[in-house]
């Protein structure tokens, strides 16, 4: 079987590499003289890059681009709206990626054939002929040739382009201190009142990649010149922040361009007979997405899978378009609703507009269905008994969490120093010492030292930033909480101060603008109303845990709790609960649970702790988790590569 490939471009070198990597004679055909360029730069997301680590495994050759690790959102006057930490996005110059694809394809590339027309024989296509009169026979035909492709012409017929109603002017700018500033994020500052931004990605230490989306209703490119084009940048963004006008007086507008965006609807076939089309041949969505260049990568690997389990070409396309279509439909009708979110700013609220990514793959969360149990958890950031109960809390959720809904509230454990008037604590030197005492009593690391070193005033910022967060996403929530309690227990960490709830916050995946927002306004009133709720119920200690099963039987715990205890009441209020089995696979529990001390581990593993500290030794040394050392204990955290994790 000869396979020829039509296009040079990202999608067709890396079908010709997985062709080859089959065993599939291939041949590539590219319409520029040389390597081709074209395009600036693009946002890879990690089914991308899975699919470029894929075709160097083993090589030797390093990945190309640049990791965005951030997006930030502003208005033209400064203000941040959006502040995100972004999952496994690189960002690539094209000509960068398609010369890395040149020297890992080891086949041959034909330059200078532009797709002319094919030749039949028997109603069958057996060549392709190219504008310089040059045929290629084969037996099975790739259209790899972009958005306006002859090859999707010539078999499947004319498409219905549909207006992006967005123009878009990209460019490549040359300036040392900004990209170095800006390194690893992706910034982007746009109107709330009509369809106009301003975005920019560093691709190196000294360059960086910006571009303009507009509603041409608002202004129009008139004089095409380069100085032409210059000016009209200059104006439409003449109120947007200085850093703006800086990228564009470092950019050289003779290699700017300015782009009409479009779409066309989901193909009702990527294929006839032995000729198919992948990437923007065979789908094309609005530049919102980021999607493109990914998109064309998975085409190329699916289909090489195809073609090689198949025991035909039309079985192979058939099962290509059963894989991809759906995924693709969705980036279209993702661009058109980025499109009009856009051109309507004005109709988004600050807290719901959407990120203008794809989003990645990601473990669907569990069916909404009624659990038999009800648990209220009070809670406070700084609670020592409540830190002490993690494992067995976590061991509760794994065993016992199909029939558990736990909501989650804030105490207000310590308004002030002035106002706290409970037990033997009575000041933070008292506070450092009996973490001292519970770290040496339960196994669970504590440095008292933060009490004496930066001592917190009050646990009701980071209770309230809990709520904040809550607003958000309540299983980020969760981690927030989880991730904070490790700053002030390990790290010596006064959680108070916004820099570590803002860190915490974006390391777990929450817009850390939004949620300072929230903190300072929503999220006060829900913590007041947690307040009430624990007052209305006679919460003075924490954790205090409220179990009912929905026929009016409550039982309460307050305090230290053993595991048998927690599962008395499951079985008191639901008799034929079942325990589950934990998966004790070290992957499994890190996948759960990214960051775990040594009883935890332990606990969680079912085993003694010297077993479970020669273990987690084992993965360290391994390179599966990595350490954070603290002066009473380990934390571990994981390096697994997880979508699980919770």
């Amino acid at each position: 079987m000869k396979v020829v490939v039509i296009g040079g471009g990202i999608a067709g070198l890396s079908l010709g590499i997985f062709l080859q990597k089959s065993h599939i004679e291939v041949v590539v055909n590219e319409r520029a003289a040389g390597t081709p360029g074209g395009g600036h730069a693009f946002l890879m997301h990690t089914d991308g890059l899975s699919v470029l680590k894929e075709l160097v495994a083993g090589t030797g050759f390093k990945l190309p681009g640049k990791l965005v690790e951030k997006f930030s959102l502003k208005r033209p006057d400064g203000e941040e709206v959006q502040r995100l930490q972004l999952d496994a996005w690189q960002c690539i110059k094209r000509s960068d990626l398609t010369h890395f694809l040149y020297g890992l394809f080891d086949g041959e590339v034909k330059n200078g054939r532009e797709f002319s027309h094919f030749l039949y024989e028997n109603g069958k296509i057996i060549a392709a002929v190219f504008s310089n009169g040059e045929v290629e026979y084969g037996d099975i035909f790739v259209g790899a040739d972009g958005g306006f492709s002859k090859v999707r012409q010539a078999v499947l017929g004319e498409v219905e382009f549909h207006p992006g109603k967005v123009k878009e002017i990209v460019g490549i700018a040359y300036n040392e201190k900004i990209a170095e500033t800006y390194a690893g994020t992706f910034s982007k500052f746009q109107k709330n009142t009509d369809g106009l931004a301003f975005g920019m990605i560093p691709t190196s230490d000294i360059e960086l990649v910006w571009f303009i989306q507009y509603d041409p209703s608002i202004s129009e490119l008139e004089d095409h010149s380069v100085e032409g084009l210059r000016l009209f940048c200059k104006k439409l963004l003449k109120k947007f922040p200085p850093i703006v006008q800086q990228v564009l007086d470092s950019n050289d507008f003779n290699k700017s361009y300015l782009w009409n965006t479009k779409d066309f609807d989901l193909l009702p076939a990527f294929h006839k007979d032995n000729v198919v089309v992948i990437g923007d041949a065979a789908h094309l969505a609005l530049p919102f997405t980021s999607a493109g260049t990914t998109n064309a990568m998975v085409d190329a690997k699916t289909l090489a899978h195809c073609l090689s389990a198949a025991s035909s070409y039309t079985e192979a396309f058939q099962e290509f378009y059963n894989l991809r279509a759906e995924e693709v439909l969705k980036h279209v009708h993702l661009g058109r609703a980025l499109r009009n979110v856009f051109l309507r700013p004005q109709d988004q609220n600050d807290d719901d507009i959407p990120i203008p990514l794809i989003a990645g793959k990601t473990k669907e969360k569990d069916k909404v269905m009624d659990k038999p149990i009800e648990l209220l958890y009070f809670t406070d950031p700084i609670c020592s008994t409540c830190w002490i109960m993690q494992p067995l809390i976590r061991k509760l959720k794994l065993e016992y969490g199909i029939y558990l809904d736990i909501k989650y509230y804030m105490g207000g454990m310590l308004p002030s120093w002035e106002l706290y008037t409970k037990g033997k604590i009575q000041n933070p030197g008292d506070a450092a010492e009996h973490w001292e005492e519970a770290c040496a009593c339960h196994d669970m690391p504590m440095d008292g030292d933060v009490w004496i070193e930066d001592p917190l005033q009050s646990s009701f910022p980071p209770s309230i930033a809990f709520k904040a967060a809550q607003m958000q996403d309540p299983d980020k929530a969760l981690a927030f909480l989880r991730r904070i309690q490790e700053m002030v227990f390990l790290e010596k960490k006064n959680i108070i101060k916004w820099e570590h709830l803002e860190k915490a916050a974006f390391e777990n995946g929450l817009d850390s603008a939004r949620l300072l927002r929230d903190y300072q306004g929503a999220g006060k009133q829900l913590f007041e109303q947690d307040l009430e709720l624990a007052k209305k119920m006679g919460v003075t200690g924490f954790p205090t845990l409220f179990f009912s099963d929905g026929s009016g039987q409550q039982v309460t715990l307050k305090g230290l709790q053993t595991y048998e205890m927690l599962e008395e009441i499951i079985h008191q209020m639901l008799p034929l609960a079942e325990k589950q089995v934990i998966d004790t696979d070290p992957k499994n529990l890190f996948c759960h649970f990214p960051t775990m001390t040594e009883k935890e581990f332990a606990v969680l593993s079912n085993l003694p702790k010297e077993r479970a500290a020669m273990m987690l030794k084992e993965l360290y040394d391994t390179g599966n988790i990595s350490q954070f050392t603290s002066k009473n204990g380990i934390i571990y955290i994981s390096k697994f590569d997880c979508i699980h994790c919770l």
